[in-house]
């Protein structure tokens, strides 16, 4: 029966505001075909592009032959895979064969890589397909892309991974993929309203990705679930032989982990703020406290040693030095083409000393051990993921002082999209869990989530 036009915008509408997890067990019926999917995307794309500006390449074409081929796959009756039918956003960081890959730099104008990299061909092993290239800021550091905040286009969306973030949070695609070297995933998630998922360092391999930190990129989900980043990110994990942050371990079953029931009620350390003198803004100190009394017993109040105080300059130390190194290519072809900050961050790097670098690879170590003594004593570590909602204007990213501290940990954290300052526009929070212990994290996320619902009517479908 055909529809007429507004019939088909409502069944679109329908689709993009479906939770992944439904998407992909309607896809994998049959009850909902990919290329239904796929166009009801690329309206919305067409609907919300022009204020929100998340994409660096999509082609429509492109888009519909990819789900169209994952519909003929289906009508074989041949098994289909875990995310069959999906599509999913990746950072321009990201190499795609076939596809432009330019790093969010004119220095690489034009690049089309030849190779997927290692969780590109993951992706499509499982059935999903790449929906575009989003927008990245340059090289993945802090000067910022043009991408807008979707819940208020005169805000910044965070960055680096700006564009995945923006694109999930306008329901333009319902899954995502950016990068993390200090806050580039918790930081947008939060500012965009969506679930980011930032896992243990060396979970998902980094080959074929644009590498700034090799001791601190990692690679994260966006999605608008704590079980759509699980679902993601299950078939992300693995071990690669090219990386040497990944190793060879048994799958870390993080959907299955996350859908079941907690065996007991979890405990959680709830920090007000983080370390440092970024203090949070009157909203988010409201909403934490707030949360505090809803939690109640849930709860204790917890200060990090004094230790932790360093944390913000070792990891940037490390950051520097190591991205002076890798961005050297960069700076010998185009120093001319970069812009000021991200030559002053190289700049800083090179006149790091080789023994303050070689020290400071050794603080995760003492700072998770640390971590440890807390873990014992709860399930998950509870702070706001921003000090602020997303600051106005586009000539800043804001600030990753509440995310920094858990990348150089290399600890799994997942941003949930819990609160909403006084303007409405979104503020999330940070849940930590020990460093390994990803997929217990996500089950205590989405336990947290399910208790604040009977208790709150601030918190959203996470």
């Amino acid at each position: 029966m055909a529809h007429d036009k507004a019939t088909t915008a409502r069944l679109g509408d329908s689709l993009i505001t479906l939770d992944p997890l439904d998407m992909r067990d309607r896809l994998a019926s049959g009850a909902m075909r990919a290329a239904d999917l796929a166009a009801a995307c690329v309206e919305q794309v067409k609907r919300r592009e022009a204020d929100v500006q998340a994409w660096a390449w999509l082609d429509e074409q492109h888009v519909m032959a990819q789900a169209g081929r994952l519909d003929a796959q289906r009508k074989t009756g041949h098994p289909v895979g875990p995310l069959h039918g999906l599509p999913v956003a990746l950072k321009d960081i990201i190499d795609t064969n076939g596809i432009p890959t330019e790093n969010g730099t004119i220095i690489d104008k034009g690049r089309v890589p030849t190779e997927d990299a290692v969780i590109v061909r993951k992706l499509k092993a499982a059935g999903a397909y790449v929906m575009g290239k989003t927008v990245t800021t340059e090289l993945a550091y802090i000067a910022p892309g043009k991408t807008r905040n979707p819940v208020n286009p005169d805000h910044t969306p965070g960055g680096s991974s700006q564009g995945s973030a923006a694109a999930v949070g306008a329901a333009m695609v319902p899954l995502a993929i950016g990068t993390q070297t200090g806050g580039s995933v918790i930081r947008p998630a939060a500012y965009c309203g969506v679930v980011g998922f930032k896992p243990s360092f060396g979970m998902i391999p980094r080959t074929g990705i644009l590498s700034q930190s090799p001791s601190l990129d990692t690679v994260g989900v966006f999605a608008t679930s704590v079980a759509g980043v699980a679902m993601l990110a299950d078939v992300l994990c693995g071990d690669d032989p090219a990386d040497p942050a990944t190793t060879l371990s048994a799958p870390p079953r993080l959907l299955a982990t996350a859908l079941s029931d907690v065996p007991v009620r979890p405990t959680l350390a709830l920090m007000a703020h983080m370390p440092g003198d970024t203090a949070p803004s009157e909203d988010m100190a409201l909403a934490m406290q707030e949360l505090s009394d809803l939690l109640g017993e849930d709860a204790f109040a917890l200060t990090l040693p004094i230790l932790f105080d360093e944390a913000a300059e070792i990891r940037e130390r490390i950051n520097f030095a190591e991205m002076a190194k890798c961005y050297y290519g960069y700076e010998r072809r185009g120093r001319q083409q970069l812009s000021e900050i991200t030559l002053a961050a190289i700049d800083a790097g090179k006149a790091v000393l080789a023994r303050d670098y070689l020290a400071a690879l050794d603080w995760p170590k003492l700072l998770n051990a640390a971590l440890d003594e807390i873990f014992a004593r709860c399930d998950a570590i509870i702070c706001p993921a921003t000090p602020t909602s997303a600051p106005a204007g586009l000539s800043s990213t804001g600030s990753a002082v509440y995310n920094g501290l858990w990348t150089l940990c290399g600890v799994p954290v997942v941003t949930l999209p819990l609160f909403e300052d006084s303007a409405g526009l979104p503020m999330g929070l940070q849940v930590v869990g020990r460093r390994g212990n990803d997929a217990r994290l996500l089950r205590t996320a989405r336990w947290l989530t399910s208790e604040l619902k009977k208790t709150s009517g601030v918190v959203t479908n996470v």
